[in-house]
């Protein structure tokens, strides 16, 4: 077996060139299922807010002008716990944080359903907090995810987990159908049933984290107890590039050239999805027609995290990246310029698929570049980038649509992905997880 040691602020675990060769053990594959059944069921509850927001603030303020304040609320609060939430999972393990992400969304759901029944909208935002506080923490199952695999199977792992995102956004109309059912029959507002159903998505989700043993960050602290052959060599000594800190990870060049990546392919996202509707509804397409753009967009999304995983564990972070970026730009330029609607609708689908190329490489890189014992607040680094991306372009695209109309987004979506591209193009990576530090 060859190993490769990568000095520097490369990965403290060996690079295995035949990783792929390597069994996954039964107990990773268990508890690989129990986070793609995890990350199902919080993507179920994850749809009310982008599905039920508006709807909520209109009937709690009698208004339309603050229909947007439930998104904003969910961004803001993934924005504030990113970091918070991954020095959690590096002090205490990564069950730790996923429990408490679960248990504040559950009770912020429950929150918000009984806000709507008092028609108090004081309560309404306190519950709206907590469970944005929740999704924003439960982003680490992605973590876990990588944390189980060796490096030349960690896309392919997190592929696994995030392709339970599909089911969970799938299912989140489900769940509001049997809402709608059940209450007239319980003489409930509609709006506020929904809610009260989250927890029983969300209970599941917490009996499956209980059941991770070891805790992921444990296997990736020992990874050669679960893999019968693979070897790391001993842990370099830390150094400042490894304080743990956003401004030294900033130092680390691959680092650096993922997060812009991560800020431009989720920027560009909401920005699209934002104005997805307005593109379709100018060209006089109706609500089923905007459903159905939304829904492919989601498949983009998730449903290829998988293959799109294997690719990125086959050919290279670096490359997987630059094609997201590229996807994702097409696609960019599509949505507000194009006037047909399988063309806008092939847009949307290139966004998401973009994005989730970035997204399953992202989080391996990081992985790769960054101890166990920080790789919680790494992802929760690129996670802020993230957030910031999310609540500033789609705030500044409609003033701009106002200003220049809607061409005008496809130039910012291609000039948020120039930059980038032109830092990943000059990112060295050599194969198996291996990067320098610096830029070529």
């Amino acid at each position: 077996m060859h190993s490769v040691v990568v000095p520097h602020g490369g990965p403290p675990e060996a690079i295995d060139r035949v990783a792929p060769s390597l069994t996954i053990p039964p107990l990773i594959k268990r508890n690989t299922l129990f986070l793609a059944i995890a990350q199902a069921c919080v993507g179920i509850g994850n749809q009310m807010v982008p599905t039920l927001g508006a709807l909520m603030v209109v009937q709690l303020l009698g208004s339309p002008t603050l229909a947007g304040l439930a998104t904003s609320i969910l961004g803001g609060c993934r924005f504030i716990v990113a970091y918070p939430i991954g020095l959690v999972t590096d002090r205490y393990g990564r069950r730790a944080g996923l429990l408490l992400g679960l248990l504040a969304s559950l009770a912020g759901a429950l929150i918000v359903g009984w806000a709507l029944l008092l028609a108090s909208f004081t309560v309404f935002l306190s519950g709206l907090v907590l469970f944005g506080i929740g999704v924003g923490a439960v982003q680490q199952l992605r973590l876990a995810a990588a944390d189980m695999y060796p490096p030349g199977r960690r896309a392919t792992g997190l592929g696994y987990v995030l392709t339970g995102s599909l089911i969970g956004a799938m299912g989140g109309p489900a769940l509001i159908s049997v809402a709608q059912l059940l209450a007239p029959r319980l003489a409930l507002d509609p709006l506020a049933v929904p809610w009260l159903l989250v927890p029983l998505v969300l209970l599941p989700s917490l009996g499956l984290v209980l059941q991770l043993r070891p805790d992921p960050k444990e296997i990736a602290a020992n990874l050669e107890r679960y893999y019968p052959g693979y070897r790391a060599p001993q842990p370099a000594s830390p150094s400042p590039q490894r304080e743990g800190s956003p401004a030294a990870f900033l130092r680390h060049y691959p680092k650096l050239a993922t997060f812009v990546a991560s800020f431009a392919v989720q920027g560009n996202m909401t920005m699209m999805m934002a104005m997805n509707a307005l593109a379709l509804a100018h060209h006089g397409h109706g609500l089923p027609a905007i459903s159905l753009s939304v829904a492919i967009h989601i498949i983009g999304m998730f449903g290829f995290s998988l293959p799109l995983g294997r690719l990125t564990d086959a050919f290279g972070r670096r490359t997987m990246m630059l094609a997201g970026l590229v996807a994702a730009g097409v696609g960019g330029v599509l949505v507000p310029t194009a006037a047909e609607y399988w063309l806008v609708t092939i847009g949307t689908f290139l966004v998401g698929l973009g994005w989730s190329g970035v997204n399953v490489a992202a989080v391996a890189l990081l992985s790769d570049t960054t101890r166990p014992q920080e790789r919680g607040r790494v992802i929760g680094t690129n996670d802020t980038f993230s957030g910031a991306a999310a609540i500033a372009l789609p705030f500044l695209a409609g003033p701009l649509v106002a200003l220049a109309g809607l061409p005008s987004l496809a130039i910012v979506s291609l000039v948020l992905m120039s930059v980038p591209l032109g830092l990943l193009l000059r990112l060295r990576e050599t194969g198996g997880g291996k990067y320098a530090e610096g830029a070529r």
